[in-house]
């Protein structure tokens, strides 16, 4: 063959992997659509213990067609702490196990002639993307659709790469001593490498069978290739944790771990192992007078069933082994500085990773939940720097609660600028509910945070004033700050679902509270001035935290009215 056959060969190879891995792309965000919120609860509901778990992953994997979209799905789902660590690797377990399904898949591609299903599905595929009730489904069927027409290019490249008119490519790859370990290891580090970079093992796995079945690339070789793409699928979990917290980082190096281990006893066995693979699915690797047709069937087959039989064997032996994992991953990846609640860090949102809205609007409610509960903090603070007389004390915490104040302000921005990104997808009438209530929701907690403000700059101005609040006073406003905690802490249950101790009304009945309270002491207090028991200026002051405490009330009310989906309060 000529200089220019070989290049024209080599971009069609290319072409078609590209086009692979578009359609696996585009079935599996269709998938995971068409399933995101299903996909939620079976994760929170059938990860119970380790054996649930696997059996999770697997399901799921098999389902979306992608290890990568559940092993990401896993880290986040850690990094919003609805899995422990332990549950992740078990449902990570299985992913491994559901993916060995793409090579089953792309084995028939290679056995059988796929051009009359896919034209059809196509043309069906089309119709229903311009349907609005179908569109996802015929996103499915389109995404489909190229993953099998790749297939059969690539098939068609391999038809190119006759035996015979390529002698030079058989001369290279015959040049690897197959019964050396070297040239394993070699060979599985190019898989793990390539995996790495295109960031797809399906693209991996077709170029290997593509090979393979060709004749030009020997089995040995072949397999080494997918074990090291089982360690460079594990790229993308680790990449997409960059970002999160420590149990989520040591969720994605479990994944890596579990694999490496797979891969190394493995390779203790490597030759036995592979000759047992060849021997179930009846393939003699020292037979080399099968023909080009008999090679293009078997040889894919070979290759599928040594990537189950791996997946299966070493799930089946490290399940065992969780805690160990566990602990080895706790003690590679340590907790880290940046985990102190007092630096500014969305804890469960993930900006670089995208991920089906209903994950998204999870993590987002989840972030949530930290704000307001990082802004009940802030309030506690507020309440102790009423009772500090030391100068340097006061001063102190006074920035601290100013550094919690400008905490708010990015955390508002953040979580309302996720907010904005989950909605340009298309989203289900329910879930743009979810999100217009979440950014009612981190409006009304911010305030919040300005009231703490406001009250910790009352403070300070009174102390400037060399003044002082009346016993009297101090009692009252222990008091008012005593209501408005249990507001916010009543808030804090809303948000976080604890049903055994939500009581709606109690919220409501908090603030009318507050507000009498508020009434009877904005009264008294223009008597107190005009008995000149205090000053106008420290009865202004006065006013101006119980005020603050009102209006904090009323923000408050207006979280649980988001929350629970009621029309705005008017504060």
């Amino acid at each position: 063959m000529t200089t220019s056959e070989y290049l024209a060969i080599f971009f069609k190879i290319i072409g078609s992997l590209s086009l692979l891995i578009y359609g696996m792309k585009v079935m599996s965000e269709a998938l995971q659509k068409m399933a995101g919120a299903q996909l939620r609860h079976i994760l929170g509901a059938m990860t119970t213990n380790r054996f649930t778990g696997m059996l999770t992953g697997t399901f799921i994997t098999c389902a979306v067609q992608s290890s990568s979209a559940t092993t990401v799905m896993t880290v986040s789902f850690v990094n919003a702490g609805l899995l422990t660590l332990a549950q992740a690797i078990s449902v990570i377990m299985g992913a491994n196990i559901g993916t060995t399904l793409t090579a089953w898949i792309m084995s028939l591609g290679y056995s059988v002639d796929l051009t009359s299903f896919v034209f059809p599905a196509f043309l069906v595929g089309i119709i229903l993307i311009y349907s609005r009730k179908m569109r996802y489904i015929g996103d499915f069927l389109f995404g489909l659709s190229f993953m099998f027409f790749s297939l059969v290019l690539l098939s068609v490249a391999g038809k190119e790469l006759q035996l015979e008119n390529n002698p030079a490519i058989i001369d290279f790859f015959k040049s690897f001593d197959v019964d050396s370990y070297l040239t394993i290891l070699s060979f599985l580090l190019i898989g793990t490498v390539i995996t790495c970079l295109v960031q797809s093992s399906a693209a991996v796995m077709a170029i290997t069978i593509l090979l393979c079945s060709t004749g030009v690339l020997p089995i040995y070789l072949g397999i080494a290739l997918v074990m090291g793409e089982n360690i460079g699928t594990t790229a993308t979990a680790n990449l997409a944790a960059l970002g999160a917290n420590t149990q989520a980082r040591r969720t994605a190096l479990a994944h890596l771990v579990f694999n490496v281990i797979g891969v190394i006893w493995v390779l203790c066995i490597f030759y036995p192992f592979v000759n047992g693979v060849c021997d179930l699915v009846h393939y003699d690797p020292a037979n080399h007078v099968l023909t080009q047709e008999q090679l293009a069937v078997k040889l894919p087959i070979v290759l599928a069933a040594f990537h189950t039989s791996f997946n299966v064997l070493n799930t089946s032996v490290l399940i065992w082994f969780i805690p160990q994992i566990e602990k080895l991953v706790c003690a590679m990846i340590k907790p880290s500085k940046k985990d102190d609640e007092e630096d500014f860090r969305l804890r469960f949102i993930q900006m670089g990773i995208m991920k089906t809205p209903e994950l998204s609007v999870l993590e987002a409610h989840k972030e949530i939940q930290s704000f307001a509960e990082r802004i009940q903090r802030m309030f506690n603070m507020v309440r102790e720097l009423l009772g500090i007389e030391d100068e340097n004390k006061f001063a102190k915490l006074f920035d601290r609660i100013e550094k919690y104040e400008g905490i708010s302000d990015n955390m508002e921005i953040e979580i309302a600028n996720y907010l904005d990104q989950i909605g340009t997808a298309h989203l289900s009438d329910d879930t743009k509910l979810k999100i217009r209530s979440m950014l009612r929701q981190i409006t009304e907690i911010e305030s919040i945070g300005d009231s703490c403000y406001n009250i910790a700059r009352s403070l300070k101005r009174k102390r400037a004033g060399k003044e002082e609040f009346t016993e009297k006073q101090y009692e009252q406003m222990h008091q008012m700050f005593e209501l408005t905690d249990d507001a916010l802490t009543q808030m804090n249950v809303m948000l976080s679902g604890r049903k055994s101790n939500l009581d709606v009304n109690r919220s409501f009945n908090i603030e009318t509270e507050i507000n009498n309270y508020r009434n009877q002491l904005k009264t008294k207090n223009i008597t107190d001035i005009n008995n000149h028991l205090y000053t106008y200026a420290i009865g202004t002051i006065y006013m101006d935290i119980i005020q603050e405490c009102e209006k904090l009330g009323d923000y408050v009310v207006n979280v649980v009215e988001a929350r629970m989906g009621i029309r705005q309060h008017n504060v």
